[in-house]
């Protein structure tokens, strides 16, 4: 649906997901995003790892065209996360999911 690109994880998107949150701010982020979500987010630095870890998301897929570097996408692999990439921009990539029946956190 959001025409993405798997990244690390092709194994894992059998992953069930609860919910959506699509967020570019950590704190919001900590904030609302609940467990089994899949973030959407444009941030692509090591702390996005670590929040997905820490609200127990499920998968996290970049937007814009934004992709992580090797050591978020290693850290990723250790921490068994699936990471998807696609063009599309956060609000159109949320509508889609939305409409798919995912509902927010």
């Amino acid at each position: 649906m959001l025409k993405a690109e798997v990244i690390y994880g092709d194994d894992l998107l059998d992953r069930e997901v609860t919910s959506g949150f699509g967020c570019d701010l950590i704190s919001d982020s900590l904030c609302y995003a609940r467990p089994g979500c899949l973030l959407l987010t444009g941030l692509t630095n090591i702390q996005i790892i670590r929040l997905a870890e820490m609200v127990e998301a499920r998968g996290i897929v970049f937007v814009r065209g934004k992709r992580p570097g090797p050591e978020v996408i290693e850290l990723a692999r250790q921490k068994n996360l699936p990471l998807l990439a696609t063009n599309m921009f956060l609000f159109e990539s949320c509508g889609i999911l939305y409409q798919a029946g995912l509902r927010s956190s």
